[in-house]
C-alpha cells in the first residue's frame, strides 16, 4: 500500500489541562491506526499557568510521537502557531487543530487526504454539507458572521469560514509565507490564508464536522476578542496596501491598543527559544 506524506499536526494550547488529554489521545491513537505515513503531534504551549505541560508529558509516555514546545510567557494563539510552523521542514504536510477536540480525528484525516492536488485544505462549518453536532451559542455565531463580512469586504477571499481551526498546508507553501505571518491573535487564520492566496497558492475549502465544546475562552471574552480581531484584520489590510510604509508613526499606537485589550501584540521578529524544546529537528516524525 502506498505510504502517505509525513504529517506534522500542531495544537496551540493556553491553560488546557482539563480538555487537552482526551484530544491528544484520540488523535494519537486514531492516526496510528488509520494513517499510513509518518506522523508527529506537537502541542505549542502559550504561557500556560496550569498543568497543561504535565498532561502532554503523560500522553507522550504512551505515544512517543506526541511532543511539546513551551513558551513561558503568553504569545497568543497566532504566535504559538507561528512558532510551531517553524518546524515545517520536518514534514510534507503541516496542519493544526484546537485543543478542545471540536474537530474529530476522523474529520481531520479527511482534510489531510484531500491535500493532494491543492496547496491548502481548510475545514468549513458554513458550507453546505457541514455537520454541526453541537452549534456555537447564537451570539458567537452572529459575531462570527459579522466578522466574516468584514473579512470579505477587506480581502475578498471568498472563503466562508476563515476561522475554523482545522487546516492542512503543504510544506513549500508554509515556508514561502511564514515570513509574512505576524498576527499573534485569533486573526492569524486570515493572515495565513490571505498570504497563501497572494503568493499564488491554491486554497480549497470543504465542509467538515464540528462539535462546539464547553469552556471556550473566546466565548468568555467575546467583546474583547472580537475588537482585537477587528483591529488586527484592519492592520493586515493596511500592511498589504501601498500606504503602510507611510504609517510607521502609528506603530506605538498599535502597540498601545493591543496592550489595552490584553491581546498579543503583532509579531515583528521570532520569539526566543522555547523553554522546553521537547521536539528536536533530528527527531523522526514516525509513529510506532
Amino acid at each position: 500500500m502506498q505510504p502517505e506524506p509525513s504529517l506534522l499536526l500542531l495544537v496551540p494550547a493556553y491553560n488546557e489541562e482539563e480538555r487537552i488529554g482526551p484530544t491528544l489521545r484520540e488523535f494519537a491513537a486514531y492516526f496510528r491506526d488509520h494513517y499510513r505515513g509518518p506522523f508527529k503531534l506537537i502541542v505549542v504551549l502559550n504561557g500556560c499557568r496550569d498543568n497543561t505541560l504535565g498532561v502532554v508529558r503523560d500522553v507522550a509516555k504512551e505515544y512517543f510521537w506526541v511532543g511539546a514546545l513551551e513558551f513561558k510567557e503568553p504569545i497568543g494563539k497566532g504566535g504559538a502557531l507561528i512558532e510551531g510552523l517553524q518546524l515545517a521542514p520536518l514534514a510534507d504536510l503541516i496542519g493544526y487543530v484546537d485543543a478542545d477536540g471540536a474537530t474529530s480525528p476522523e474529520a481531520y484525516l479527511k482534510l489531510v487526504r484531500l491535500c493532494t492536488d491543492t496547496d491548502c485544505v481548510i475545514g468549513s462549518r458554513w458550507l453546505p454539507g457541514a455537520k454541526l453536532h453541537q452549534s456555537q451559542p447564537w451570539l458567537r455565531r452572529f459575531v462570527s458572521r459579522c466578522f466574516h463580512m468584514i473579512v470579505e469586504v477587506l480581502f475578498g477571499m471568498r472563503i466562508k469560514d476563515t476561522q475554523c481551526p482545522a487546516k492542512v498546508i503543504k510544506r513549500p507553501a508554509i515556508e514561502k509565507v511564514l515570513p509574512r505571518l505576524s498576527a499573534a491573535d485569533l486573526a492569524f487564520d486570515v493572515n495565513l490564508l490571505y498570504s497563501l492566496k497572494r503568493a499564488g497558492f491554491s486554497v480549497k475549502e470543504v465542509p467538515t464536522e464540528w462539535t462546539d465544546k464547553a469552556g471556550s475562552k473566546v466565548t468568555k471574552t467575546l467583546f474583547r476578542s472580537s475588537l482585537t480581531m477587528f483591529l488586527s484584520v484592519v492592520r493586515l489590510r493596511l500592511i498589504y496596501s501601498r500606504f503602510y510604509k507611510r504609517l510607521t508613526w502609528l506603530r506605538p499606537l498599535e502597540a498601545w491598543l493591543f496592550m489595552k485589550l490584553r491581546a498579543p501584540a503583532p509579531r515583528r521578529e521570532a520569539v526566543t527559544t522555547p523553554d522546553h524544546p521537547e521536539v528536536a529537528a533530528t527527531q523522526p516524525i514516525k509513529p510506532g
